[in-house]
């Protein structure tokens, strides 16, 4: 009996998984000043890039928060649909993880669940749709 009980409390244990939780966008802490700030294909977004919870990323599973604004008047871009996938380049594959997005103050969207699985190039293949459609790839070097 004791062995079916040290059994199940090890399959509970292993079943156990970050795959599917969420943070909510107030409980991370993202740093005061962006990692990167990149212009988006069109030049009409201006994109301020932060991880969490360490600035620049590690290997293992982050947050990311994006900040957009217009690329002329800096206006916060709210309202948008930002579909993401992290891609590695040089192996030429993502991660097993499917990146979710939360939309926090305006033009604040953080991306969770973003797999950094090995060390290498990371893009972050980023398509925002809404009043604009545009597209933007943040890289991380992940050690």
């Amino acid at each position: 009996m004791m062995r079916w009980v040290c059994l199940l409390a090890g399959l509970v244990a292993c079943s156990a998984s970050s795959e599917g939780t969420s943070t909510s966008v107030t409980e991370l802490s993202f740093a005061a000043e962006p990692l990167t700030t990149l212009s988006s294909t069109s030049g009409a977004l201006r994109i301020a890039v932060r991880t969490a919870p360490a600035q620049p990323p590690s290997r293992g599973v982050q947050s990311v928060e994006l900040v957009v604004s217009d690329g002329v008047t800096g206006a916060a871009e709210a309202g948008l649909a930002l579909t993401v996938l992290p891609w590695m380049p040089a192996m030429g594959h993502g991660a097993s993880l499917t990146p979710t997005v939360q939309e926090g103050p305006p033009g604040t969207y953080v991306v969770g669940n973003v797999d950094f699985f090995m060390p290498g190039t990371w893009e972050l293949r980023t398509t925002l749709s809404g009043a604009i459609t545009d597209y933007v790839a943040p890289s991380f070097q992940i050690p």
